[in-house]
């Protein structure tokens, strides 16, 4: 049953100093099966590894189901994947918090990003939290989930977004994740 994947991946590519990291988006039967659109989605990479993952089938009161791209159901949300920056004074760093929210458009995602915790209380005068100035205010990044996936499985699927109050909470797996220990699993 083909499920929606969302991971933080890592790698420290040739020439940098720090590791990197990015988020990505998929659709697979399993973990083990996201392996080669991780690695054609970062090919410049060298030896990427997962620091997190989750399968992702519920946000905020919604959930969210995987459905053959010809499902004639048309849908009135969309799943968006947000990218909030941040600041803490005397810290050398801008800190980020990842945000799935169910919308119809990315005008209300905005709005409820604001209210987040991390919005409110992450920036000070002269260093604000924000999601990217191409809409309007400061956001570092704001994707519509099915436009990021990969071309092959935007081909074979969409996502389908309905309420659902009680839908069970997602198990997140967090800490580092070898890649190849990943392929190599039954």
């Amino acid at each position: 049953m083909p499920k929606l994947f969302m991971l933080l991946l890592g790698c420290k590519p040739k020439g940098r100093h720090t590791e990197q990291h990015d988020i990505f988006f998929t659709i697979s039967d399993s973990l083990k099966n996201c392996v080669p659109d991780i690695k054609n989605f970062w090919p410049d990479a060298g030896t990427i590894h997962i620091d997190s993952w989750r399968e992702l089938t519920e946000t905020e009161g919604y959930s969210i189901e995987v459905v053959p791209a010809t499902s004639k159901q048309k849908d009135k949300l969309k799943l968006f994947f947000l990218n909030l920056g941040g600041y803490k004074p005397d810290e050398f760093e801008e800190y980020h918090y990842k945000m799935i929210i169910a919308a119809e458009n990315k005008t209300i995602a905005i709005k409820k990003a604001k209210e987040s915790a991390f919005f409110k209380h992450t920036g000070f005068k002269g260093a604000a939290s924000h999601i990217d100035d191409k809409y309007g205010i400061d956001v570092d990044d704001l994707y519509n989930i099915e436009d990021i996936l990969p071309e092959s499985i935007k081909k074979n699927y969409r996502l389908r977004i309905t309420e659902n109050s009680k839908a069970a909470k997602d198990k997140w797996h967090i800490g580092y994740t070898n890649l190849a220990k990943v392929k190599n699993q039954k």
